[in-house]
């Protein structure tokens, strides 16, 4: 006889109201579009967690890079860190290449 176990998680998010409940028992993470960040996709926590979730604004140049923006002002976003007491996690939007027209 196998023994099945059946694990509920809680996750939430400092900067929205969200909330979400899990059923894995592997370990996972759980992401959702924030409000609280102006549309951007962020990482949930566990609920209980004492952390601050923050976005971070590319500060380099762009040139023809396809890059996330920040819905609400228009600014190019490169990550979203959550920094917790025994650690951080980054979420990093990683840039599309734009390429050049072949001319003639």
């Amino acid at each position: 006889m196998a023994l099945l176990l059946k694990t509920d998680q809680l996750w939430t998010c400092p900067n929205c109201s969200a909330q979400s409940v899990t059923h894995e028992a592997r370990p996972h993470s759980r992401f959702h579009i924030c409000k609280g960040l102006h549309g951007l996709t962020a990482p949930m926590v566990r609920a209980g967690t004492r952390c601050k979730v923050v976005a971070v604004e590319r500060e380099d140049y762009i040139g023809t890079d396809r890059v996330r923006l920040d819905p609400e002002r228009g600014r190019p976003v490169m990550s979203v860190i959550t920094t917790r007491d025994d650690g951080q996690d980054t979420t990093v939007f990683a840039p599309t290449a734009g390429g050049m027209g072949s001319g003639s």
